[in-house]
């Protein structure tokens, strides 16, 4: 139990300085007006979902990092300009630019070169729908919940008086601290329940054989399936060479990534997301995000896998 308290603190201890410097330089960022100048970018997908101006700009920030715009939708919050409801939809916009930031950084890098431009191009549409999906749901569902509210909404961000460099520093520390101890608090807590029960074995205790001969796959690749549960390039990198050797055909082999991403997504968010969610926005709202964002991944996925089967 020492063991893992101290692996936690490590864990949180590194995790969050990280944090801390994103959290000011987002805050002096932001005190200084500066993401007010790029939000016109997004502004046509916000207002199409009738959020505030705010999701504008922190839909800008998350192409950078998708943590440091969580955290100004949180802010936001905390301070009254935005309702739960409304941080909710512009944080689950704010996780769209993730999917395409990785198509150049992970798929087309990685997946493709290891599975080949077929399994692998297949695998990146799949990604990347599953990220437009998300947008478009944001925007169908904002539009039927939200109030557009285009006279107040674009003065939410901006500063009241013009700020110097040292001024914004200050507003910034104070503004982000409150947030930043909740947190670490909540991300420690997290994260020693998600090393725990690793350390129980129930992350390592799922039998996927039963399932990988319902679908129709060789038993081969009951191995593919499970590494990638664990590590999904790893999982990839083992199934590569299958591929190749014409051990697996394209179809079961793309039946098994999607296999292997319907049981790696549940553990990925509570392993990832459920920290980072909730730590941020509070376990109401953070668990309700992971929940949400979790399942249309799941479900994109589902969809395929059965378009799969139908063509076996």
């Amino acid at each position: 139990m020492l063991d893992l308290i101290v692996q936690t603190l490590d864990d949180t201890a590194s995790t969050m300085a990280t944090v801390f410097v994103m959290l000011f330089i987002t805050g002096l960022m932001t005190e200084m007006g500066l993401f007010q100048r790029l939000s016109y970018l997004s502004k046509p997908l916000t207002s199409m979902s009738h959020l505030p101006a705010a999701a504008a700009s922190t839909f800008m920030v998350s192409f950078g990092s998708t943590l440091a715009a969580n955290t100004m939708i949180a802010r936001l919050r905390d301070e009254g300009h935005l309702s739960e409801r409304q941080a909710f939809f512009s944080a689950i916009m704010n996780g769209v630019p993730v999917y395409f930031r990785e198509l150049f950084t992970y798929q087309l890098a990685f997946v493709v070169p290891i599975l080949g431009i077929c399994v692998g191009g297949v695998y990146a549409a799949v990604s990347i729908s599953a990220g437009i999906i998300r947008l478009i749901m944001v925007m169908i569902l904002g539009r039927a919940y939200l109030k557009a509210d285009p006279e107040s909404s674009p003065q939410m961000l901006e500063s009241p008086v013009k700020k110097d460099l040292l001024d914004a520093a200050i507003k910034s520390l104070r503004g982000q601290s409150q947030i930043f101890i909740r947190m670490t608090a909540l991300y420690f807590i997290m994260t020693f329940l998600v090393l725990y029960l690793s350390e129980e074995g129930i992350f390592q205790s799922l039998d996927v054989l039963p399932v990988a001969h319902f679908f129709g796959v060789p038993p081969a690749t009951v191995i593919p399936i499970t590494i990638y549960v664990a590590s999904p390039k790893a999982g990839m990198t083992f199934l590569g060479p299958m591929i190749q050797n014409g051990n697996i055909s394209e179809i079961q082999s793309l039946i098994v990534l999607m296999l292997g991403s319907m049981f790696m997504l549940p553990f990925y968010a509570v392993k990832s997301l459920m920290p980072n969610y909730t730590s941020v926005f509070g376990m109401r709202l953070g668990l309700s995000l992971v929940v949400v964002s979790t399942a249309i991944n799941v479900l994109v996925r589902l969809l395929v896998l059965m378009l799969l089967m139908a063509t076996v």
